[in-house]
């Protein structure tokens, strides 16, 4: 017999017979060895509970980074990049190792808040938590376990970054971490329902520290029984719970459209009665939420490797709006070139050499092919404007009410008026002018008070155009809300088309030539002055 000859072999312990340690010790390594043994062929529960506790997922070797390629480190992090934006939660993951700089050749990309920022993702991921395996009935106890280990090993990549991203957090100051934050919540902001429900999560206290149901097993650990006893207390304060928050990302995400976000709209509503309350003014905050980035800060760690932004559009609308940038005169984006210093003086395209453009492309962290792409003209105005140019901040403005480039959005057009006019931008005040006189659903209240101070402001800077066109503009967000979805009025011309706009440099607000004509679908111009 197996097992009898398992207990000939510890014979050779000789304990007096009154030592009440034998037993026990006899017992325990009868255990240990004849464990495995009088179990199914499979290994047991010693080799379930081994994998359970020590078992990493495995990889292929292109997510991992360790196919040997010379200088492939950029294309590699890259497209990890390219896949953790889309939300793949073990590219996250490793990410987030190679920017901890875990091997040697990696110590070039080593990032803390870039590391934690991609630890935080994984961790808030639903992949990563939601059960997928199969579940049996285990031989030894009535509990239900997992037939196949995705689960278990799953739940030991999340422990492994709670670990992780506590030791990163602990090393940081406030500022830091709240930029951590602040990264993780554009990224979210890019994936559209998902992300904006994903945020919700993370700011409602029915879920666990990342947005995992509150009795998932590293959610606890992290937590702990009490707040001394917490097993990642750094990683506890990174979202504040908070019921303004939580609805107020649930609006933005079924403002999206989705169906299921407007559920969980409803039922967050109907969760308490303060919270059915909420509608009455967390909508209006809705409608002014702009995320914290224009677009992902591209900085780079030793290794010159930028952190390029690769998030995608996510509707039909974003990508029309997309390729309206060509209707955008190429003078615009050659005067961002040129104030990141990129061009000597404002050009055409084809004055712009193709060295010239992979300038442009190593500073997003762009493929450097030479061409501009759609997204990279974009990109080029956005550096600009967040750099501080107040022709690019102007220009941008006028792209997210027009809808040229990026998804129409007020709230971001009425920031980036903001922006210009801080730095004295005549133009920039008359539209700010125009926001208060009118008023804008959801973005700017009515007052008359600042409209005239601005209208003053804009006379005094020697600016005096007609405000058909900008009131045009805004009697659509009246009408329309804070988000557009149908591109632009049915009529409506291309922006700038014409060089009764001035020359190349200038930055024109105003109306066509020959005045701007209201398209019929919206009924005759009610604006007067």
């Amino acid at each position: 017999m197996r097992f009898a000859s398992v207990l000939d072999g510890f014979r050779w312990l000789r304990l007096p017979d009154a030592s009440p340690g034998r037993a026990l010790l006899v017992t325990a390594s009868v255990l240990a060895v004849a464990g495995p043994l009088m179990s199914c062929d499979d290994g047991g529960w010693w080799w379930r509970h081994n994998r359970l506790i020590g078992g990493a997922c495995p990889r292929p070797v292109y997510a991992s980074g360790e196919q040997p390629q010379f200088g492939a480190q950029q294309l590699e992090v890259r497209a990890l990049r390219e896949r953790a934006f889309r939300g793949d939660f073990f590219a996250q993951l490793e990410l987030a190792r190679r920017y901890e700089g875990f091997k040697s050749t990696d110590k070039n990309l080593q990032d803390p808040l870039e590391a934690a920022v991609w630890y935080g993702m994984a961790l808030a991921n639903e992949t990563g938590y939601a059960p997928i395996a199969s579940h049996g009935q285990d031989q030894w106890s009535d509990r239900l376990r997992a037939v196949a280990h995705f689960d278990d090993c799953r739940a030991w990549e999340r422990g492994e970054a709670y670990h992780n991203l506590d030791r990163l957090l602990s090393r940081m100051s406030t500022d830091e971490r709240d930029e951590v934050r602040d990264r993780m919540i554009y990224v979210l902001s890019t994936q559209g329902a998902d992300g904006f429900r994903t945020l919700a999560r993370l700011h409602d206290v029915a879920f666990g520290p990342y947005g995992e149901p509150l009795d998932n097993g590293q959610g606890l650990w992290a937590r702990g029984p009490t707040v001394d006893r917490a097993g990642a207390p750094a990683t506890l304060g990174m979202f504040q719970r908070n019921d303004v928050d939580a609805y107020l990302f649930d609006y933005l995400a079924a403002q999206t459209g989705d169906v299921g976000a407007y559920v969980l709209l409803k039922d967050f509503e109907h969760s308490s009665r303060e919270r059915a309350d909420y509608a009455n003014f967390v909508q209006a905050k809705a409608d002014r939420w702009t995320p914290p980035y224009e677009f992902y800060p591209p900085q780079a760690p030793a290794s010159g490797v930028p952190h390029s932004d690769e998030s995608k559009p996510i509707s039909e609308a974003a990508d029309l709006a997309l390729e309206r940038i060509h209707d955008l005169p190429f003078s615009r984006v050659a005067d961002a070139m040129v104030f990141l210093r990129i061009i000597p003086k404002i050009c055409e395209e084809d004055g712009v050499t193709r060295d010239q453009v992979r300038v442009l492309q190593a500073m997003l962290g762009r493929p450097q092919t030479g061409f501009l792409t759609p997204i990279e003209r974009v990109r080029a105005i956005q550096y600009a404007a967040t750099n501080g140019s107040s022709k690019s901040q102007l220009v941008l403005a006028v792209m997210y009410a027009e809808g040229i480039g990026v998804q129409t959005d007020y709230a971001r057009a009425f920031h980036w008026f903001s922006e210009a006019d801080k730095q004295g931008s005549p133009e920039a005040k008359f539209a700010m002018s125009q926001y208060f006189s009118l008023g804008v659903q959801g973005v700017s209240d009515q007052d008359k008070a600042k409209a005239v101070v601005f209208q003053i402001d804009s006379a005094l800077s020697g600016f005096h155009p007609t405000a058909e066109k900008l009131a045009g503009i805004l009697q659509r967000m009246n009408r329309f809300g804070r988000y557009s979805y149908g591109g632009p009025p049915p009529g409506a011309g291309p922006i700038y088309a014409s060089p009764a706009y001035g020359p190349p440099g200038s930055v024109p607000v105003g109306p066509p030539p020959g005045g701007y004509v209201a398209p019929a679908a919206y009924g005759p111009p009610p604006y007067t002055r």
